[in-house]
């Protein structure tokens, strides 16, 4: 019972939501909102696991002097005094003037900070990419130019180079990025029918 209780459950509940599209009615729409509902409930209980597990880990790796442990101080600290300052009743949520400056002043700069950071492995990735060992690679290394001479003011060829570039992104890159997308949503279609059918079963933690 404890393994055809959740497949029952996991099947009927993926066959409601699988209906409402193919029956629009009020009780449907009503049951999709409901279940939407529950998805949020169940987001917020997967926080409340996420922040256990690094609260948890955390603790392990000060406790064993892992490298760079005390790293481990500043997240648990950070982590705390958000939380605390979150869950002041006192205090106006996410327009508190604490809660925003921490935020402003602390997380934008480390994300921007990443985000320079990662710039530079992006240009040794492409580097190493863009060498035209074969003809892919050389269409690819054009493509590349191409897209980043646009940029660039370059007088009377920037409206050819603009021209090239437009076609790039509209054509080529649309066709590919279309294709990827009917993909991932043909790869989506099948794992959900596998979960609902009971034939993927990795969230019973076995199979």
């Amino acid at each position: 019972m404890k393994r055809q209780l959740p497949l029952l459950l996991v099947f009927v509940s993926g066959m409601l939501m699988v209906v409402q599209y193919f029956v629009p009615s009020e009780i449907s729409n009503a049951t999709y909102e409901y279940l939407i509902d529950w998805t949020v409930i169940i987001g917020i209980f997967a926080l409340a696991l996420g922040i256990w597990s690094l609260i948890k880990v955390s603790v392990e790796k000060v406790r064993r002097r892992s490298h760079d442990y005390l790293y481990t101080y500043v997240s648990l600290a950070g982590l705390a005094v958000m939380v605390i300052i979150g869950l002041n009743p006192y205090g106006d949520g996410l327009e508190d003037y604490t809660f925003s400056h921490l935020f402003r002043y602390t997380m934008i700069p480390i994300q921007s900070t990443m985000f320079s950071l990662l710039a530079f492995f992006i240009a040794s990735a492409a580097y190493r990419a863009f060498r035209a060992r074969s003809v892919i690679s050389a269409v690819l290394l054009i493509a590349a130019l191409v897209m980043m001479l646009r940029v660039i003011p370059l007088g009377p060829l920037s409206v050819y180079i603009n021209d090239t570039s437009n076609w790039l992104l509209l054509v080529p890159n649309l066709a590919a990025k279309r294709a990827i997308i009917i993909g991932v949503g043909l790869g989506m279609v099948a794992t959900a029918l596998k979960v609902v059918l009971g034939i993927e079963r990795a969230y019973l933690g076995k199979d």
